[in-house]
């Protein structure tokens, strides 16, 4: 079994700007508080809290090189793998979050364990 989390950047330009500083906060080892940031900071879609100034004093916040992290979100690094991202998960079906991938089928919304332990046993199931 593997995880991974993917930009899913479909809510307008701030969920654009926002997923690119989590890439960009990633360089520093910070995506997961960087993400977690992202989260109790929200106020609403593009509503003006994930502004790049907004984006950088959360980098701040965290204690970030904000030089590196300053450049990095100019520059715009991580633009097209927020766009890829976001499009495979579209072509795999996915257009809300949260949503899963198990071997391909999407399982979307807040689900509970039992819900992974029955798309799983199912994947497994065919691979017999």
């Amino acid at each position: 079994m593997r995880f991974g989390y993917w930009d899913m950047a479909f809510l307008g330009p701030e969920s654009k700007s926002a997923a690119e500083a989590s890439e960009c906060a990633d360089e520093q080892g910070k995506f997961w508080e960087y993400h977690d940031k992202l989260f109790v900071s929200h106020a609403g879609e593009n509503q003006g809290a994930f502004n790049k100034d907004n984006l950088k004093k959360f980098a701040a916040d965290l204690k970030l090189d904000t030089a590196k992290f300053n450049t990095c979100l100019d520059s715009g690094k991580y633009a097209s793998v927020v766009e890829n991202e976001t499009a495979y998960a579209q072509s795999m079906g996915v257009e809300s979050t949260p949503a899963f991938l198990v071997n391909g089928q999407p399982l979307v919304g807040a689900q509970p364990f039992e819900a992974f332990q029955q798309a799983i046993e199912s994947e497994r199931k065919k691979k017999k």
